[in-house]
């Protein structure tokens, strides 16, 4: 029996409940009638259930999604969605810089430091896949076992006990090509194919694009099947007719995941100097499949690489501005402050990491956004941007671990600021190839993205 994940109602319903009290809604009464029926868990880690349920229960959960929805929120005041409500509750939303005129070219960074943004989400998604879905003791123990811990560099099966191999297996699709042992390029990833749908998307209809858009690419240039969570639910809505931005809300519980946030690097790396062009090009791009914290995730994410895109500012003056953009009474906005204090308080990243476990992690769904944004922000700050530090925190500290590292790595990297200034061992394995499904840039090098990407940086 075909079970297609993150779309099966029966699946979707245990996810909504959970969303709902995140997002200030009671659910209890609903749940009680789900449970009554015999209704199932959502799966803790996998994306569809094992086996099916009966008409009668899918039917239901689909109704009880709709009645879901209708629910009232608490926190939609602080929360929206609507860009200019977003905007009326940041006091210090980003002036603009003055803009490049229509004979000349805007400023933007050298190749060599997108060269070294591209690599690092590369080389931070690559250092994630093998321990995808794991819990954060299987990643210490398969990691220490190899002599890999605190991490250093990709993670191995030499060396590591068939006994502790059974008990914490690999990701089943990223060990073949994730693997020190089995690298050789960049595999595709979904972290790595939005960076290069949204580099279509700004050559064909430039930084004005619209989330229609967006929509139109991804029916045109997208694999459903390599979509997931709200990317997946988004697609099925626009293919029953939904229009965006209605996309994002009906019968997705997932949009407060992380997908916006790793669509957001292109809209920092095209807007230097400028977070709020940044960010709300990440608006337009997250509100197709996003919504509230979900949204902010990308915008925040977009913000802080415009800003490291200059090359003049270090890490935390980079985090700052990113949080500037997002509503500072927002769930996210105390996850990023609070990740900030931990960080800052304890010299051993695994005690941070464990707070930020035991605080976000009971309530949250480990592809939450508020947990992986926390523990992004904590990386970077704890590292001081440092590359190897960067990655490395963010993909130890266990939940998204391809997604985190992979942004961790891009905005390490641009701050690097050139190819040459990331370890060897880290970006010789990848041997400027990138495979993907996206449009004609399968093999593509990481030399050729970033030039691309200069060119739409600097498009006036």
């Amino acid at each position: 029996m075909l079970r297609l994940t993150w779309v099966q109602p029966e699946d979707l319903l245990g996810h909504e409940l959970r969303q709902a009290r995140l997002d200030g809604r009671e659910p209890s009464a609903i749940e009680a009638r789900w449970r009554a029926a015999g209704g199932p868990d959502a799966p803790d880690r996998a994306g569809a259930s094992a086996h099916g349920v009966s008409r009668y229960l899918r039917l239901l959960a689909e109704d009880l999604l709709d009645e879901l929805a209708d629910l009232p929120s608490g926190l939609s005041h602080d929360e929206p969605t609507d860009l200019a409500r977003i905007k009326s509750l940041c006091p210090d939303w980003p002036d603009a810089p003055a803009r490049a005129s229509a004979t000349h070219t805007r400023p933007a960074p050298a190749r060599e430091a997108l060269e070294a943004a591209w690599l690092g989400r590369a080389i931070g998604c690559l250092l994630g896949k093998p321990v995808e879905k794991l819990p954060l003791d299987g990643i210490r123990a398969l990691a220490r076992a190899a002599g890999n811990w605190p991490l250093g560099t990709y993670f191995t099966a030499h060396g590591v006990p068939e006994e502790l191999l059974t008990e914490h297996p690999w990701n089943r699709r990223s060990a073949p090509t994730s693997l020190a042992e089995n690298i050789d390029g960049m595999p595709e990833d979904d972290d790595l194919d939005y960076p290069l749908l949204n580099l279509l998307l700004l050559r064909r209809h430039g930084r004005t694009f619209s989330t229609a858009d967006v929509a139109r690419l991804w029916l045109d240039e997208l694999p459903p099947g390599r979509t997931f969570t709200a990317e997946r639910v988004a697609c099925r809505n626009l293919l029953t007719g939904i229009e965006p931005p209605h996309t994002a809300r009906h019968r997705n519980p997932f949009r407060e995941w992380i997908g916006a946030r790793i669509r957001a690097d292109v809209h920092g790396w095209t807007n230097p100097g400028d977070p709020a062009a940044a960010a709300e090009q990440a608006h337009r791009d997250a509100v197709l499949t996003h919504t509230a914290n979900g949204v902010y995730a990308a915008m925040f994410t977009a913000a802080v690489i415009a800003t490291a895109a200059t090359g003049g500012q270090d890490v935390h003056a980079c985090l700052r501005a990113g949080r500037r953009v997002i509503p500072p009474r927002s769930r996210l906005a105390g996850a990023i402050d609070h990740a900030v204090r931990l960080a800052d308080q304890h010299g051993d990243f695994d005690d941070v990491v464990d707070e930020l476990h035991a605080r976000y992690c009971p309530a949250h769904h480990w592809v939450h956004a508020i947990p992986n944004t926390a523990l992004l922000t904590a990386a970077l700050t704890h590292a001081d941007g440092d590359f190897t530090g960067s990655v490395c925190r963010a993909v130890a500290g266990g939940l998204d671990t391809d997604s985190n590292g992979a942004t961790a790595g891009s905005i390490a990297g641009l701050l690097a600021g050139d190819p040459t200034a990331l370890p060897g061992h880290w970006r010789a394995p990848l041997k400027n190839r990138l495979a993907t499904t996206v449009a004609d840039f399968d093999g593509t090098g990481f030399d050729t993205l970033a030039h691309l990407t200069h060119l739409e940086a600097t498009r006036p």
